[in-house]
């Protein structure tokens, strides 16, 4: 059983950056896919960014395309997520999950949800 934990979390300004982190605990596999989401209030799950264990496939939202990276950080074992550039409107509870599925959009393909951080955008 995989155990994923986000950190990173914070308030920052309009056009300003943050660095999401998911480290994963238990056995993992190359085909492993591990999702980011968030979830504004009154707002269904999203999927912003998700990544193959391998590194070897990304998909990213087209609202975030240009603005955010994930990728994975072998030596820690973690899938960050890399925010540039961001609006008020990215303010939300950013979650990560995990899926042997593929990369899915819905959020109903994954599991392993870790507990949220959240992110607030406000000046």
């Amino acid at each position: 059983q995989v155990q994923l934990v986000e950190s990173g979390g914070g308030l920052v300004q309009p056009g300003g950056s943050l660095r999401l982190s998911c480290a994963a605990s238990g056995r993992t596999f190359s085909s492993y896919v591990v999702g980011w989401f968030r979830q504004a209030p009154g707002k269904e799950r999203e999927l912003l960014a998700a990544i193959r264990w391998s590194g070897d496939s990304t998909r990213y939202a087209d609202s975030v395309k240009g603005r955010f990276t994930i990728s994975r950080d072998n030596a820690k074992n973690t899938v960050d997520l890399q925010m540039n550039s961001l609006k008020p409107e990215d303010t939300a509870v950013y979650y990560c999950a995990g899926t042997l599925s593929g990369i899915m959009s819905s959020a109903m393909s994954y599991g392993n949800w870790g507990q949220g951080t959240q992110v607030t955008v406000s000046s």
